[in-house]
Order: structure tokens, then sequence, then C-alpha cells
């Protein structure tokens, strides 16, 4: 038999829970905590995943980006890379801006993915 309780209520708060590494913390210290840190991010969705292959398209190319050659040629092919994996991870950013109705990170990777195309348009055709 299973009964509701506000989430608000005392009653809780003297309920422990045990985590996966054998620690105990009660109801009332994790929701009164300024220690024990909450994620504030969905885990495990479809936003995770994109959240984090789009962080490794980012970090990708910043090492493009920090990467040096000794032709020309290889300079070039670096600073192509760069954009091209800088495009896609700031395009997954800005799903994920949608998915979490962040106008914050919307925008920002909005402006950077159309500013990146530009470039790489311009890169490519002229």
């Amino acid at each position: 038999m299973a009964r509701k309780v506000k989430s608000d209520s005392i009653k809780l708060d003297d309920v422990v829970i045990q985590t996966d590494k054998g620690q105990e913390y009660s109801v009332g210290e994790i929701k009164h905590s300024n220690r024990i840190v909450k994620s504030a991010t969905p885990k495990q969705d479809v936003s995770w995943y994109i959240k984090w292959i789009s962080s490794f398209f980012v970090l990708s190319a910043v090492m493009m980006r920090s990467a040096t050659g000794d032709s020309p040629e290889v300079i070039a092919n670096l600073r192509l890379a760069d954009q091209i994996l800088s495009l896609i991870g700031c395009a997954g950013w800005t799903v994920v801006g949608f998915l979490w109705k962040d106008r914050a990170l919307i925008v920002l990777n909005a402006i950077i993915v159309f500013a990146l195309l530009t470039g790489l348009m311009r890169h490519l055709f002229i």
C-alpha cells in the first residue's frame, strides 16, 4: 500500500537514503545541504547525448585550432577541420538550447553557427 506525502512535508526529513557508494543521507539533509551538489541538467535523455557529443566536437575543433602545420596546405586543412568540427558542435548545442528552452544557448550558438557557415562557404566557394 502506497501513500502520498507532499515533498515539503517534515515527515520526509527523517527518511534515510543510501547511495550506491554506501553513504547515507537523510532527505532533510539533501534538501537543505549546500555541500551536496545536484545537477540541474537532465541525465540520460536525448539532450544529454547531444550535449556530450557536441562538446566532443567543440573540443576536437579547439585541438585542430591549436595544432601547427609545416606548410600552408596543412594549415588550410587544419583550419577547415576546425570550422567543420566547430559547426557540428555548435549546431548540436543549438539543438540542446531548443530542447532546454534556454535562450542564451540558442542565441549564442545560432550566431556562431551562422558565422561558421559564412566562413565555410567563403572558404569552399571563393
